[in-house]
């Protein structure tokens, strides 16, 4: 078959596959949270009917009062009596909303109330999304030799073939993120959090690193939180570096599909060829010396194959 027909079949294959995922998602979320939602709507009703049993108070007043609850709410302002004494825009707040804006988490559990406030996260996301992605970006990339390159070349040496060194190593390193970026801090926040199980903490995770947000559960959001602010500073430390570890990760897992063939088969470009040579010229680097050793035929930007991948590490 031609290759321009395999590409589009693929791509065609791509699209019909995503939009079965969707559905099989939709049915199993269906099933799974609509008799829940049918119950908590259930009981709602039950304890509206109660209230206004008891109370002069007439149906459309209740409305009215809930009406401004829930838009109240979707504000991050409680109408709860005890969830009042600390705001959502004091400056450790406001700098986690921000923190959530540029890295795209964003929870949704405080939004800005004002035109202005809207106006500037537009602008402020504009210039604060490309940019966490830059730094981000230079900071992998950085990582990548001594987290990356350097074990699989360990591994090598050990006397292991590339391939099962590859695949080794992303193992390892999956392990060691799955330990420290779901599992400790799940714990942690089990502990800081006294209403979220392990299960939520896991979930929070998982939810947070893979920039998704839900909202549903937001940390050091708790009425009476000690040390709030040293808490929120420490998850704004806990996102970055996660989200730079995940992104490590898919690296690492995009050039051990390139040893393995499989970008080659799903005719993906190869890891080492959208790099723009990052093992040869970091994106930000104030010294002129390399990070590491190069060959001289590293340096020459027309020539792809001299780009080092893990096929051309040592393989003694």
């Amino acid at each position: 078959m031609h290759s321009v027909g395999k590409s589009w079949l693929l791509l065609s294959g791509f699209i019909l596959f995503y939009v079965i995922y969707l559905l099989f998602g939709a049915l199993i979320f269906s099933s799974i949270e609509r008799p829940m939602e049918e119950k908590l709507r259930h009981e709602l009703e039950v304890l509206r009917e109660e209230f206004l049993n008891q109370s002069c108070v007439n149906a459309a007043s209740l409305d009215r009062f809930l009406v401004h609850v829930i838009k109240a709410s979707k504000y991050g302002v409680s109408a709860l009596k005890n969830s009042s004494e600390t705001s959502n825009w004091d400056l450790a707040s406001s700098m986690f909303f921000a923190n959530t804006l540029v890295t795209t988490v964003g929870y949704g559990h405080t939004s800005p109330l004002s035109d202005a406030g809207k106006a500037f996260s537009i602008f402020y996301a504009l210039i604060g999304v490309p940019f966490t992605m830059l730094v981000l970006t230079a900071c992998v990339q950085r990582l990548m030799y001594p987290l990356v390159l350097a074990p699989v070349n360990l591994l090598q040496h050990s006397g292991l073939q590339p391939r099962p060194a590859t695949f080794v190593h992303f193992l390892l390193l999956l392990i060691v993120v799955v330990l420290c970026f779901f599992v400790a801090p799940a714990a942690v926040f089990t502990v800081m959090e006294v209403s979220w199980t392990f299960l939520d903490g896991i979930y929070f995770c998982f939810i947070s690193l893979c920039t998704i947000g839900l909202g549903d559960f937001v940390p050091a959001t708790q009425p009476g939180q000690k040390n709030r602010a040293l808490y929120q500073v420490s998850v704004m430390v806990y996102l970055f570096v996660g989200l730079m570890m995940m992104y490590l990760l898919l690296r690492s897992f995009h050039k051990m599909a390139d040893l393995h063939g499989l970008t080659t088969f799903l005719q993906l470009p190869r890891c080492e060829e959208s790099d723009l040579d990052e093992e040869r010229e970091p994106i930000v680097d104030g010294d002129s010396t390399p990070p590491y050793p190069k060959d001289k035929a590293a340096s020459k930007p027309l020539d792809p194959g001299s780009q080092p991948s893990y096929s051309t590490i040592n393989k003694s």
